[in-house]
């Protein structure tokens, strides 16, 4: 296949990328990831700030946005040529709207363009009101390896007012549909949601747990802004309720032999979500399709891209000759990275090991050392010579923990 000018661009970008003055010096590159965007779901919830978009029953283009993602992962190659893909990730929107075969083809292409890990990791997000049995062993047949399901709750009246499109008994089915093809699968559940009690809280945990998930992530609903609920505030419970509740879900899970190894994410031993894990310890990650962000280290500079949000826009730029996908590409600054990595580091309980901070930054430890020596102070973190850790209290109080090192950055 011969390259097309976009190609060709890209090319030349990509070795001004590597050779280039940057304001950083790297002596080696983190793990890479590939992230894929679908922007469609069936119905927007009130709650949700993703960018998705209702599903037309005679509006998704699934052909052409798959020959789009193609062209967009093809002009991208040039910036990671000979780095291995760990892991893929298919979220969204409700990815598993994708047909089976749509959904083939997408990992053919990938695994056609990309050197992916012969054990790589492939997610793939999934709404209970789309679940097909038979679609989702022919998504296991296609390679997706672990499921990540969005039930947050089994309550119908929770349900309701979250706007999801799927009932309590459908959740319930789409998880016994999940564990018979997949050995590896997460459930989202959300808590302190609008007018929820303690005990309904533990209902739906206990419901949960009672299918041996290997994964949990069990979020916190917040009200995100440019979404429903923040033009319409519904009634949430006090802040000492929700504090409840997360003390009982930390003790409840950790008694089903569950590790809580970051903010909201709990696993059985060697479950945790690889994908997640690299975004964590600041590992880079090329994502593709509307509205996708990228980040990806060189030698001297670390390079952040967002694609058009649009699905009809991204389209359009991605299958154009004479076009990018990229809206925005920006250079991450030296006065920038400390709180870019300590924003996604603290979230982990294990924290990070010293030597990382300098790897993935390519900035000395004294960058930070004001910010670390004032959370110290305040018992929101622990400091040894090899690893530096969020406290319980500063696990509580991250984004408390997280600002400081922001105005570090500042100063």
């Amino acid at each position: 296949m011969s390259a097309g000018p976009n190609t060709t661009r890209r090319a030349i970008n990509v070795v001004q990328a590597f050779t280039s003055p940057g304001s950083i010096r790297l002596t080696s590159l983190p793990p890479l990831s590939l992230y894929v965007h679908f922007p469609w779901c069936v119905r927007k919830c009130p709650y949700c700030d993703f960018n998705s978009h209702e599903w037309k029953d005679d509006t998704f283009p699934e052909e052409r946005y798959l020959d789009a993602l193609r062209a967009d992962l093809e002009s991208a190659l040039p910036l990671v040529w000979g780095r291995q893909v760990h892991t893929i990730f298919i979220g969204g929107g409700t990815p598993s709207l994708l047909s089976a075969k749509g959904l083939d083809r997408l990992l053919s292409d990938a695994r056609a363009l990309l050197p992916l890990d012969a054990d790589a990791e492939i997610t793939l997000e999934a709404n209970p009101g789309t679940f097909e049995a038979a679609k989702f062993a022919s998504f296991r047949a296609s390679g997706v390896n672990r499921l990540s399901i969005g039930i947050q709750s089994f309550n119908e009246a929770h349900l309701k007012a979250l706007g999801r499109i799927h009932d309590a008994e459908q959740a319930r089915k789409a998880v016994e549909i999940a564990a018979k093809h997949f050995d590896n699968f997460n459930l989202d559940l959300m808590f302190a949601l609008p007018q929820q009690s303690l005990d309904e809280c533990r209902h739906d945990i206990e419901t949960a747990i009672s299918f041996a998930p290997p994964h949990l992530s069990l979020y916190h609903l917040t009200m995100e802004p440019n979404t429903v609920f923040a033009k319409y505030p519904p009634a949430l419970p006090d802040d000492d309720a929700s504090a409840d509740m997360q003390d009982w879900i930390h003790e409840r899970t950790r008694a089903a032999g569950y590790e809580r190894y970051e903010v909201s994410a709990y696993a059985k031993p060697h479950r945790q979500s690889r994908h997640n894990l690299n975004y964590w310890r600041f590992g880079d990650y090329l994502g593709i399709g509307a509205g996708a962000h990228t980040k990806l280290s060189f030698p001297s500079k670390i390079l952040r891209q967002a694609r058009f949000k649009h699905p009809a826009s991204y389209m359009d730029h991605a299958l154009s000759p004479k076009e990018s996908p990229i809206q925005e590409e920006r250079e991450v600054g030296p006065r920038d990275l400390p709180f870019e990595f300590m924003l996604n580091t603290l979230r982990l309980v294990e924290g990070f090991p010293v030597h990382s901070f300098v790897e993935r930054t390519g900035l000395a430890l004294s960058a930070i050392e004001p910010a670390l020596a004032q959370a110290e102070k305040r018992g929101l973190i622990t400091r040894t010579i090899e690893r530096i850790a969020p406290t319980e209290l500063g696990q509580r109080f991250l984004n408390d923990l997280q600002e400081l090192f922001l105005k570090d950055s500042k100063h």
